[in-house]
């Protein structure tokens, strides 16, 4: 960033994994936003804070965190006061590490922001003062900015706070320039958010935008006087299950790969954008630009070839005690995580039936049904009704429910619980007397598949199953990418590091492993594939995000 030209870093801070559960708060590891900041400032980086509490990015439910939802009243984004509580709580903590980082106390950070486009979702006049009093009564004394796109920029402007914009186009550019000065006059201006990419979607393409676009929008931002902010310059990976959905016509769900068409891909390495916008950044700057790091070494190992097994159905009787309930609890308010719901993963729902017939309900994602063992289709936003075949006496009617990610833009965060959502019946008559297992797949989740729980790969497995693998790495473990052909849809875990979902239907075909996460030695592959394994595992050097890359 520094040897692009650039001055200053923008960073989001993500509530729902800053704070899992209620009151318990993690700042270790990955997320250390102070040793982040203080990089930042350590290469000679002003840093503008984006402390949400709503921060969109395409994580699940716009980083809040699910355990809100518990309160059926529950009002996100609003002065509603379950939400506002819980938001104060959170700030209590996160501002007392905040403050000290200012520029007034000797900091890099210059400038925070107020929330994040609420102008486009506006429930609630008094909750963005709100806001901004919270950050000001917590020790926050920086410059305060809102950020709004086209949609929301008139309903965005907040009394005593800069506000900027959120564009791709150089025409909204000149649209939204002149609103501003009409609402706030004179003042300095800023683009918060250059679009200099797009994210991607399951089954959709891989979006792209062409260099030499960005760089001739890039100059005519910055000729028109105004301060410029790359979104995203580097966007990485929504790891695990953190990436968020969409859901304006149909319910779609956003890819593991946030590369996002960046300046540097997800792996961080430069791109055709990063080597003209340093070019240009440096023709304007008055000063030679310090010369860009070299990149991180990939590598491509050996082909993991699945050595064990563990049907789901198997699994079960390690997992623990199923939860028992009358009717379907959806999965933030099952009794689990001391008390906090489950926040991610899959929930399966058992009960018993006697008969066939139609079996309806609502599933939130995406649920597939099971009479015993097989398989009989799935149901989801679209399909609410399966035919249940004949059966004789007494049958297990088991749905496995995936959260493919909460919805984190938009008029429906409120409707973000995952699971069975109220009753689940068979030709009309509520199913009762559920046995519910929380498949969250946390490092915990793991532990207890002991070697001895496994057994060897049968010839034709049962699914959806976990198998069990491993990486071979030498002295130096390296970043790679892993390439699931042959597999259908799943999640990959490494030493128990949830690297994402992988899905055949696209566009993204690896997931990225950072070399970091890796041990030297054997390193622990575990494969949760719900329909169909392939042979091996491979990896590979270079990433493959969809039909439409390029190289750069």
């Amino acid at each position: 960033m520094k040897a692009c030209g650039l001055n200053t870093l923008t960073t989001y801070v993500p509530w729902n994994l800053h704070e899992p559960e209620r009151g318990k708060f993690d700042f270790s590891g990955n997320l250390d936003l102070e040793a982040f900041v203080l990089m930042a400032a350590e290469i000679g980086l002003w840093v503008i804070l984006r402390p949400g509490p709503y921060i969109c990015s395409e994580i699940d439910l716009g980083g809040l965190p699910s355990w809100l939802l518990q309160d059926p009243g529950m009002r996100l984004r609003t002065t509603y006061k379950g939400f506002t509580e819980a938001v104060d709580l959170y700030f209590d903590h996160l501002m007392s590490r905040v403050v000290p980082l200012q520029y007034k106390h000797g900091g890099p950070i210059i400038a925070v922001q107020v929330e994040n486009e609420y102008g486009s979702y506006n429930k609630d006049p008094a909750y963005m003062p709100y806001i901004k009093k919270a950050l000001e009564d917590h020790g926050i004394v920086e410059l305060l900015l809102t950020s709004d796109n086209k949609d929301g920029l008139s309903k965005g402007v907040v009394q005593g706070v800069l506000a900027t914009i959120n564009l791709q186009s150089p025409h909204e550019l000149q649209l939204l320039t002149k609103f501003l000065l009409s609402v706030q006059g004179v003042q300095p201006k800023m683009v918060m958010e250059y679009w200099t990419g797009w994210f991607d979607s399951w089954g959709g393409p891989h979006n792209i935008l062409d260099s030499s676009e960005v760089l001739k929008t890039v100059s005519a931002i910055i000729d028109a006087g105004s301060s410029i902010n790359l979104y995203m310059f580097h966007g990485g990976t929504n790891f695990g299950f953190i990436s968020g959905a969409m859901h304006f016509h149909d319910y779609k769900s956003d890819v593991t790969s946030y590369d996002y068409d960046a300046v540097l891909t997800e792996a961080g390495d430069y791109t055709v954008k990063y080597v003209k916008l340093r070019e240009f950044f440096g023709s304007i700057s008055g000063a030679p630009l310090p010369p860009p790091p070299d990149l991180i070494p990939k590598m491509s190992y050996e082909p993991m070839v699945p050595a064990f097994y563990l049907s789901l159905w198997d699994a079960l009787k390690y997992i623990g005690e199923p939860i028992k309930s009358e009717n379907p609890i959806n999965m933030e308010n099952l009794p689990v995580n001391e008390g906090n719901g489950q926040s991610f993963g899959y929930i399966l729902y058992e009960t018993t039936i006697a008969k066939s017939g139609i079996l309806s309900g609502l599933v939130r994602d995406w649920g597939q049904v099971f009479v015993n063992t097989a398989s009989i289709g799935f149901l989801d936003y679209k399909r609410t009704k399966i035919m249940i075949p004949l059966i004789q006496g007494y049958t297990v009617l088991r749905i496995l429910v995936e959260n493919r990610g909460r919805v984190n833009y938009g008029n429906h965060i409120d409707d973000q619980r995952k699971g069975l959502i109220g009753n689940l019946s068979l030709n009309g008559s509520p199913l009762k007397n559920f046995r519910i297992y929380s498949l969250d797949m946390k490092k915990s989740f793991f532990q207890r598949f002991s070697i001895d729980k496994w057994s060897s790969l049968p010839e034709v497995p049962t699914f959806p199953a976990f198998f069990l693998s491993s990486l071979s790495v030498g002295l130096s473990p390296s970043d790679t990418f892993l390439k699931l052909e042959g597999w259908e849809k799943g999640v990959v875990f490494i030493n128990g590091q949830n690297l994402g979902r992988y899905w055949n239907i696209g566009p993204q075909e690896t997931l990225y492993l950072p070399g970091p996460w890796l041990d030297k030695g054997l390193n622990q592959v575990i494969i949760f594939e719900e329909r169909m394994a392939g042979p091996v595992i491979q990896s590979t050097e270079t990433p493959h995000l969809g039909r439409n890359r390029y190289i750069k």
